[in-house]
């Protein structure tokens, strides 16, 4: 009898314990993946990117999105950086090969990734299947579970190869590789359609990013799998 008397004493004084304090949270999120899920950025260094667009360069408007959002990463995710189309190449065979991975995939990668980008100037030619290749064969080799890639980009495959049916292929054989895909500022219909065709059909999402703040909105989508919310309780 105790006892109860005990707990409904306690759930009658609920609300007045509740009334004298507010829950507070963070401004700002710390992004994680779903466990053993390992993310790899590959991003668009090709001569395109220094064209302008809302008075900056789109190589600019990315790096300042990329610095925002980094940090917002949780340091137990994994995560790498493969870029393309930052070298020239003397013929058009290393141009359509000029794709590096600058971080490979792993913990608290944010500053690295961060330094790698800042060093890297957009040059030459757009290997999106390349890339797209390289990172499934090599860049998550001994890695498990899930494999997200979110490629960035300016424009279509230029070399000859198309993203949209080597990823037709892939899903074939593989199941674990899921592309996002972010056309930024990218005006061909044809173009569209192979890049939307090279997320949807490996389950991933396909966005359209026209602005600045599109681009942002796109990239935070995609990295966006789960919230960790600290609520701290504070006494009025």
């Amino acid at each position: 009898m105790k006892k109860i008397i005990l707990m409904i004493t306690l759930l009658v004084s609920l609300p007045v314990w509740a009334s004298e304090y507010s829950v507070n949270t963070p401004d700002s999120y710390r992004y994680k993946a779903d466990e053993g899920e390992r993310t790899l950025f590959i991003l668009d260094f090709s001569n395109s990117m220094s064209e302008y667009l809302e008075g900056a360069r789109k190589v600019d408007l990315m790096l300042d999105t990329m610095k925002k959002i980094l940090p917002k990463i949780n340091p137990d995710s994994f995560t790498g950086l493969r870029v393309y189309g930052h070298k020239m190449g003397f013929t058009p065979y290393d141009a359509c090969h000029a794709s590096s991975l600058l971080v490979p995939i792993g913990p608290a990668n944010a500053n690295n990734i961060a330094s790698s980008l800042a060093e890297t100037a957009p040059k030459g030619m757009t290997p999106i299947t390349f890339s797209l290749k390289e990172a499934v064969k090599h860049d998550f080799m001994g890695f498990t579970g899930k494999k997200h890639i979110i490629l960035l980009t300016d424009g279509g495959e230029n070399c000859d190869e198309s993203p949209c049916k080597w990823v037709m292929e892939l899903v074939k054989i593989r199941k674990d590789v899921k592309i996002d895909v972010i056309a930024f500022n990218v005006t061909e219909a044809d173009d569209l359609d192979q890049l939307e065709c090279t997320s949807l059909v490996t389950g991933g999402k396909f966005y359209s990013a026209n602005t600045a703040a599109e681009l942002a909105r796109s990239l935070n989508n995609s990295i966006n799998v789960k919230k960790d919310v600290e609520a701290k309780i504070i006494r009025n």
